[in-house]
């Protein structure tokens, strides 16, 4: 598919029903999970950054724009980008860096209101509100076929206010945004309020450890299902507790469970 069909097929999937948009960190991840029959992908900014050596946060925008042509390239199917807090200082900037994402092809985006800032982490409302305004100008003027996603931090950031989380994602909604995401919501009650708060527009329910089952989570009206970072740590998880047998006890028990070579040989053989 060509950019613009795959942006019209993201649409589609949020018009009704539960998918799981799943997170690839790197080339391989993308074309194994879409030989897995998932219907779009979403970058991990969390998930990159790491199999480059570095924290969560620590890229800068041309690194990050490498690497959702990276994805884009790697796979046929939408892609939606962790875009974080659009890599700017101010709304503009947040113009800019939008119009550049959407020239790798990604099918969608997504603007946090996280600062980076550990004293101060979750951005004033109103500069917030002018940050998504300002991707929503940049996508229009782009044909505006891409989706544009809010992403309230709250939860996520350590500050469980669930009415502020709601207030800031229904801002989001007015300015702009496609889809609501407020990533750290883990009760029934909190992500069925928020559901409730921002429909019609779909939202995206993060996951990133063991709770509801894909079934529990559509009964409740979520949309769109994300793992963020949860599959590069299971993998990392895995490599971890092999190489801390090696290096730590002197066994090789770690490797129990790995894939067969040639087995994921084969996935990669037509590549």
């Amino acid at each position: 598919m060509n950019t613009a069909a795959k942006r019209q097929a993201f649409r589609r999937l949020h018009q009704s029903g539960c998918f799981v948009i799943p997170n690839p960190w790197d080339i391989g991840s993308a074309r194994l999970l879409q030989q897995m029959g998932f219907k779009a992908l979403a970058t991990t900014s969390s998930g990159c950054a790491w199999s480059r050596g570095r924290a969560d946060g620590r890229l800068s925008r041309e690194e990050a724009l490498a690497h959702l042509r990276e994805i884009v390239a790697a796979t046929d199917l939408p892609v939606n980008a962790d875009f974080e807090s659009g890599f700017a200082a101010d709304a503009e900037g947040v113009a800019q860096s939008v119009r550049l994402a959407l020239d790798t092809g990604i099918a969608a985006l997504s603007i946090e209101d996280a600062t980076g800032d550990p004293a101060n982490p979750v951005r004033d409302l109103g500069d917030a509100v002018a940050r998504v305004r300002a991707a929503r100008r940049a996508i229009d003027a782009a044909g505006g076929d891409a989706m544009l996603v809010g992403r309230a931090e709250n939860f996520f950031l350590g500050r469980p206010d669930l009415a502020d989380t709601i207030a800031r994602l229904k801002a989001y909604s007015a300015a702009g945004a496609d889809c609501l995401y407020a990533p750290g919501l883990r009760t029934r009650e909190d992500i069925a309020a928020v559901v409730a708060a921002v429909a019609p527009k779909p939202f995206n329910l993060l996951v990133g450890s063991p709770g509801l089952s894909l079934a529990e989570i559509a009964a409740l009206g979520v949309r769109r299902v994300s793992v963020g970072g949860a599959l590069a740590r299971a993998a990392w998880g895995g490599f971890m507790r092999a190489a801390r047998g090696i290096a730590e006890e002197g066994h090789f028990g770690g490797f129990a469970g790995a894939l067969p070579y040639a087995e994921l040989n084969d996935h990669f053989s037509d590549a």
